[in-house]
């Protein structure tokens, strides 16, 4: 059985979902945290620490998306997955943006308690983090114990996701890092969607924010992965 740890806020104006949900996650020893609209997400995020937070993007008050963003900003270390009918390109694009996975409806809870468990683990750092030396690659520095990130001095503001895409391509120097690696120990992902766009996704989000700050970083080996240039 999975063993979770930690409180996760279930934001789903469905009870039915919502009650499959947070039994499967409580079975899994997580807490959890419930609510149906945008109002009462915030109320309960206001008056207690989530890790995470399963957001349907359609709610009677809100925008699950935009619920994301608020929480994000209140709580920076937050993770955040979104539940949604919608499966558009475009959708899952926008949401990726700023959260750290998107799940379509209809879906079997399992695999939503083992991709939640997928985010924590790379997102979310030990109780106690031991001291530890910033990583280096070039004018890049990571610092393992604040999970910053810095580019000639100047610091970097990266999602959870991106943070551990980075340290992963940092961690394997000047290496090509196969697409299917980079799923397998960024995303967790035992067997590789062949129709995910989650890496090539997430590789122009950190060009956007690192290229601002000096030449492009980040190679790409058509057919094969990525790398550090």
């Amino acid at each position: 059985m999975t063993t979770g740890s930690g409180t996760v806020l279930v934001v789903e104006d469905e009870e039915s979902i919502a009650d499959v949900l947070a039994i499967a996650l409580r079975y899994h020893r997580f807490e959890v945290m419930t609510a149906g609209t945008v109002r009462d997400a915030l109320s309960l995020a206001e008056h207690t620490r989530p890790d995470a937070a399963l957001l349907d993007v359609m709610l009677p008050d809100g925008d699950g998306r935009a619920l994301g963003r608020e929480l994000r900003v209140r709580r920076p270390d937050l993770a955040l997955v979104f539940l949604t009918a919608r499966d558009a390109p475009a959708e899952i694009v926008g949401a990726l943006g700023f959260g750290d996975d998107y799940i379509t409806k209809p879906f079997d809870v399992d695999v939503v308690v083992a991709r939640l468990t997928a985010v924590l683990r790379r997102t979310r750092p030990p109780d106690v983090l031991p001291q530890r030396p910033p990583l280096r690659y070039g004018d890049l520095e990571l610092d393992e114990t604040t999970y910053s990130v810095r580019r000639a001095g100047r610091t970097v503001e990266l999602t959870p996701t991106e943070y551990a895409l980075l340290r992963f391509l940092v961690r394997n120097g000047g290496r090509i890092v196969p697409k299917d690696q980079l799923l397998r120990h960024v995303w967790q992902y035992e067997h590789t969607p062949p129709e995910s766009t989650v890496v090539e996704t997430y590789i122009s989000y950190l060009r956007r924010k690192l290229d601002a700050l000096g030449p492009p970083v980040i190679t790409t080996r058509r057919g094969v992965g990525y790398g550090l240039a």
